[in-house]
């Protein structure tokens, strides 16, 4: 059975709790980095895989999409997406990435945010994003980063005061399984090389127009606590490809 970390009761409250919960996409750290990137969504079919709270399927929708379409295999993440969504053109539908049946080329955008780290296939996805997109339909997502995932509990390495030394890398090349820690649950993630990432949109069909690596803006460094340290290593990744 996929995981599905996010229905549960306690994991689920704690991540109801994070700026990017409440906030929506301002709360979200790589947002004005993603935003720059998007394409016009003006009359274009967009899928969203990994939806979550749906924010990302809202701004498509009031920002001229004629139908948006998000999947997330959490079914309280849908309850609340719903919610937010009421009166726009979008359809949500409760399954597992890779269990998605679409029919060639049903969609002119794809969008995924910080989904495809819990896949444990890449390469899968991006055939099946390519066969869902019309030529030239775009496919953006952001992915934690593979400095990020390598070494897997994805903490910092602590002085003895607590004062934070570094941050590891271990084991990059040896993709897999990582079990990492997050929002102090212990959730299973995939680690991947960016080298496969890129080879995986390559080798199915894409070309790829973007890549970028967000950092935080000013007003989060200077506002949010601990936010300087995002500057001393790269959490995510955001890469924007479009189908040949």
């Amino acid at each position: 059975m996929k995981e599905n970390k996010y229905d549960d009761i306690v994991f689920f409250e704690k991540y109801s709790q994070m700026d990017r919960s409440k906030k929506g996409l301002d709360g979200a750290g790589e947002w004005n980095t993603l935003e720059r990137m998007l394409p016009d969504f003006q009359g274009k079919r967009v899928l969203d895989l990994g939806c979550g709270y749906g924010w990302h399927c809202i701004y498509a929708a009031e920002h001229g999409a004629a139908q948006v379409v998000g999947i997330d295999i959490s079914e309280r993440m849908l309850e609340v997406a719903k919610e937010k969504s009421e009166g726009l053109p979008v359809t949500y539908i409760c399954s597992a990435i890779e269990d998605l049946e679409f029919q060639e080329g049903s969609f002119d955008i794809v969008l995924s945010s910080l989904a495809f780290h819990y896949l444990p296939d890449f390469d899968l996805i991006a055939g099946m994003v390519n066969r869902v997109l019309v030529p030239e339909g775009r496919f953006i997502f952001s992915a934690e980063h593979p400095v990020f995932t390598s070494q897997g509990p994805q903490d910092w390495y602590y002085g003895p005061d607590g004062e934070i030394l570094h941050f590891p890398v271990d084991r990059y090349f040896y993709e897999g399984k990582r079990n990492a820690c997050f929002l102090g649950e212990s959730v299973i993630k995939y680690h991947r090389t960016l080298t496969t990432y890129l080879n995986g949109l390559l080798s199915n069909g894409f070309e790829i127009v973007g890549f970028e690596e967000p950092q935080p803006t000013k007003e989060m460094i200077n506002t949010v606590r601990g936010m300087k340290d995002e500057l001393r290593r790269p959490m995510m990744m955001i890469l924007s490809a479009r189908k040949k």
